[in-house]
């Protein structure tokens, strides 16, 4: 017989169980290691008589309903008599090895978990409640009290019930009562796949009849039945062999600069330490020497960037890659983190070879141009690869997060189950995440707050005081929202409290590497090029705010919108060299008056500041030669 017994899963079996929606278990010798009214037998002394009766149920040869009056005849329960039994016997030394770990495992794929027993619900809600299956999920069986004969009547308490029976009401009181709660589980929900995991005849029977399991699992690690064990898809002596055929998803970063190897450090740590996800990370790295030695092999060597976030440790399981398409060819989630302007070549390079059911998410801040107005960069991604794309944006200046600094941030997604994955793959006890579904506002945050970060820059480096730099920021954060609104009407006013928003243009206008090139650009007076400082000061990472500028002027012009946002105009007007980096103080100023190839003597004299359009008339050249005039 045992050569009979299915215990390797065939492929059709094993798609079933990684494809079920729901897992439904038997509990007593499958989730707890005995028999729960065998223990309760034994617990009163009679548990030799109970487990005889027990085995003929289970074996088939006596139906339920007789089994269980002649169990509870025989155990005279009182309520005082189970009280004292659940006392004495906690969940934890009940439950048989792994299941505590299947069952989380199930959870966090988002499976749902019922538990369906010819036990009682009494000695079943304190296993359910330990494993986190909601009570709702529970088909067990019922006691029904009278008051004990022996009570006085003014005594009669619910410590002095007597069981008398069971509700025959219960479906698992009666032969086919588990494929009779499958059903009732199809009709509230409907689910494609459903499992049944027991070591019984009446689990073995969910399975057979219709409208029961689409898949029945015999477990044996407690009892084995020759009969389950004979016509089971598949046989188990240990839940953590279906815990191992869970499928676990499979994660690429694409990107390796400072903020890709800080988010690494959570990623690694969690798909070490969640048994969703596959250990291994790739990570996608444009080769390139340092020191001698291929950036890659450093990475693989160290398990660390030394050339873009020294010290961030991030683990031995991140396998560092010069090939794109190998690192993201059998990847489940695709996270991308490089300069937005590469995004999109990489998108064409890798459309070919990226798995089917795949999803994406995009730690990008940027923006892409075209001629009918700006594409988010998750937008291009999305329509590129044909995948779901969801955004992480938030307070994350990459050198402090490394050290795990406490941090926050935020995923945007319109699909709840990614975001929930999402969200385990990036929360820590440092790193905490949000969740919420305004990708758009999420994403333009993210993007605008860097330009802002050069106003913030050219105000510090000009040696202004907080108050001009609080008026900066209030007016960045109005004009972030307003031009957010406008190019995207479903976006949340919400949006721009969370960490996404206010958070990282607090941070961003701090510490970010914008603020910090700005604020030396305007320190030499604007005398060395945001190319030499870019090199300079932030040694091969890109500095993303200035061509983040030159987008959103790009895109207030298509629209015709300059007039309505100052501070963004005035900050690409001192990238450009037009004004001096000094001039954001006077950004509502500058935006009044237009600028003109040639004053007038009448518009110098009318002026109250003809000096300042005198600079306006010398600088004018550098925007003829630059088509912006």
């Amino acid at each position: 017989m045992e050569g009979m017994v299915r215990r390797d899963a065939s492929p059709e079996v094993l798609q079933l169980w990684r494809n079920a929606e729901c897992v439904a278990f038997d509990i007593d010798c499958t989730i707890t290691i005995n028999d729960s009214l065998d223990a309760l037998g034994e617990f009163l002394g009679v548990g030799e008589q109970i487990q005889k009766i027990t085995n003929a149920a289970m074996d088939g040869h006596l139906d339920l309903e007789t089994a269980l009056q002649q169990r509870l005849d025989a155990m005279n329960l009182t309520t005082q008599k189970i009280q004292a039994f659940v006392n004495s016997h906690p969940v934890e030394k009940r439950l048989v090895p792994n299941i505590r770990t299947l069952i989380e495992e199930l959870q966090a794929r988002n499976v749902e978990v019922f538990l369906i027993s010819g036990g009682f619900r009494e000695l079943i809600l304190p296993v359910a409640k330990a494993l986190g299956v909601p009570k709702s999920n529970i088909f067990a069986n019922r006691f029904v009290y009278m008051a004990d004969d022996n009570a006085e009547e003014d005594q009669v308490s619910s410590q002095s019930l007597r069981v008398t029976t069971f509700d025959p009401k219960e479906p698992t009181s009666r032969g086919g009562g588990k494929p009779e709660a499958i059903r009732r589980i199809r009709e509230k929900r409907p689910y494609n796949t459903i499992v049944m995991v027991g070591d019984g005849i009446t689990d073995l029977e969910a399975g057979q009849e219709t409208g029961g399991a689409d898949l029945f699992i015999g477990y044996g690690g407690v009892v084995q039945r020759e009969a389950v064990m004979k016509e089971a898809d598949w046989f188990v002596d240990d839940h953590a062999v279906l815990a191992e055929a869970l499928p676990r998803l499979k994660v690429a970063m694409i990107g390796s600069g400072a903020w890709a190897c800080a988010s690494m450090r959570m990623v690694a740590e969690n798909a070490r330490s969640r048994r969703i996800f596959y250990p291994k990370v790739k990570m996608w790295v444009f080769e390139e020497e340092h020191n001698g030695e291929k950036l890659t092999e450093l990475i693989n060597r160290t398990h660390e960037n030394p050339k873009y976030l020294p010290g961030c440790h991030f683990g031995d399981n991140v396998e560092a890659c010069s090939d794109i398409v190998s690192v993201v060819q059998d990847a489940d989630i695709l996270i991308f983190c490089t300069p937005h302007q590469f995004v999109h070549r990489l998108c064409l390079q890798i459309k070919s070879h990226v798995k089917p059911g795949c999803f994406a998410i995009s730690l990008i801040k940027g923006m892409r141009v075209r001629t009918d107005g700006p594409q988010l960069i998750s937008t291009m991604i999305q329509r590129t690869l044909m995948v779901d794309c969801s955004v992480l944006m938030g307070a994350n200046i990459a050198n402090q997060i490394g050290p795990g600094s406490l941090c926050e941030a935020t995923i945007a997604s319109k699909n709840v189950e990614h975001a929930r994955l999402l969200k385990l793959l990036f929360h820590t006890e440092y790193f905490y995440i949000d969740i919420i579904s305004d990708v758009e506002g999420a994403e333009m945050s993210g993007t605008l707050k860097n330009v802002v970060a050069l106003a913030a820059g050219f105000a510090d480096g000009s040696g202004y005081l907080d108050n001009c730099k609080a008026v900066i920021l209030r007016e960045g954060l109005k004009e972030m929202r307003e031009l957010s609104i406008r190019l995207y009407p479903s976006v949340r006013e919400s949006t721009f409290f969370e960490a996404c928003g206010v958070a990282d243009l607090i941070a961003t206008c701090s510490g970010g590497r914008n603020h910090k090139v700005a604020m030396e650009f305007a320190k030499r007076g604007g005398s060395d090029s945001f190319d030499t400082l870019e090199a300079e000061l932030l040694h091969g990472q890109k500095l993303q705010g200035t061509l983040t500028s030159h987008e959103v002027q790009s895109c207030l012009k298509i629209k015709g919108w300059e007039a309505d946002f100052p501070l963004l105009k005035v900050v690409d007007l001192i990238v450009n060299g037009v004004y001096e980096p000094a001039d954001i103080a006077r950004f509502r100023d500058l935006n009044l008056f237009p600028i003109v190839k040639s004053p007038t003597a009448e518009a110098l004299a009318a002026s109250e500041d003809a000096a300042m359009l005198d600079s306006i008339q010398r600088r004018v050249s550098i925007l003829e030669v630059r088509g912006l005039v």
